[in-house]
């Protein structure tokens, strides 16, 4: 049997995925084909639903929630983890309600996090997340939105932090920060939903207690980042939540659906998001 599954090349990404998709734990006669993408792109792949499992931003996923649902396993939700609105050093006070936004995508939970931060910041423009710094240094916009291991390295690529979007959230909610869910498409048996969960969480497990043994397809795909970046990433994005939302980080998904409803941002709540265990 095989399963489509979108993950990005993300370091958290290839370290959950390693064990499952070379078959390093015992994945029950299911393949896995990869589709690797940029978050934003398998976002927008979603409204597609070619994909039978993919990862998600939870702002994407309240838009095709109708076709997918959360698994327990896998999600990127913690403390201290957000996206980070930030500038060149020494342009903080020129940043207002008119400057040249740049985010990482219109569906991300970046964009969902600033939008509820800074409302009146509608000037934005989506670009490849890797290519945002580029971007504000050029003058082409005036601030942006950063996300994954960007935030390790900003301030010594002669950037300033305008406002932690994570911080921000967890001021305002005390609920740990829902960033990107792996899902999987409703039209797949509730056995094999299941399974696929287990395993999931198993191949987390695995590259938990043998950390070595996903460097090769972590640095095959981590664009050159830096071993000590890298690790940071890992670390900081890969937690008790990725192995199970338990009740908090299901109570922070409702949470960030009801804020974002009541702000506009969002036009229903989804409903029925999450596996029957």
């Amino acid at each position: 049997m095989e399963i489509t599954l979108g993950i990005s090349s993300c370091p958290n990404d290839t370290y959950t995925f390693d064990a499952l998709v070379h078959k390093k734990i015992d994945t029950k006669g299911i393949d896995f084909k990869v589709v690797m993408a940029d978050v934003q792109e398998l976002n927008r792949r979603a409204f597609i639903g070619d994909l039978q499992m993919t990862k998600l931003s939870y702002f994407a996923y309240a838009q095709v929630y109708k076709n997918y649902q959360i698994l327990d396993a896998g999600s990127a939700l913690g403390f201290a983890n957000g996206p980070l609105f930030i500038c060149k050093k020494g342009n903080e006070s020129a940043i207002n309600p008119k400057s040249r936004i740049v985010i990482p995508g219109k569906e991300t939970t970046a964009n969902l996090l600033f939008s509820m931060a800074y409302p009146d910041y509608t000037d934005k423009t989506e670009c490849l997340f890797s290519e945002i710094e580029s971007k504000i240094m050029s003058g082409e916009y005036d601030a942006g939105v950063i996300i994954h291991e960007n935030r390790f390295t900003y301030a010594e690529r002669g950037f300033s932090k305008l406002r932690d979007l994570g911080d921000f959230w967890e001021k305002k909610t005390h609920s740990p920060i829902p960033l990107g869910a792996i899902t999987i498409r409703r039209d797949v048996p509730e056995d094999l939903k299941l399974t696929i969960n287990q395993l999931l969480r198993e191949s987390i497990e695995y590259a938990n207690t043998h950390p070595q043994e996903s460097n090769a397809y972590i640095h095959e795909n981590a664009q050159a980042i830096e071993d000590d970046v890298l690790k940071k990433h890992i670390a900081l994005f890969v937690n008790d939540f990725s192995l199970s939302l338990g009740k908090q980080g299901m109570a922070a998904i409702e949470t960030l659906y009801d804020n974002a409803l009541k702000q506009g941002i969002i036009a229903s709540k989804p409903e029925q998001i999450f596996l029957n265990l």
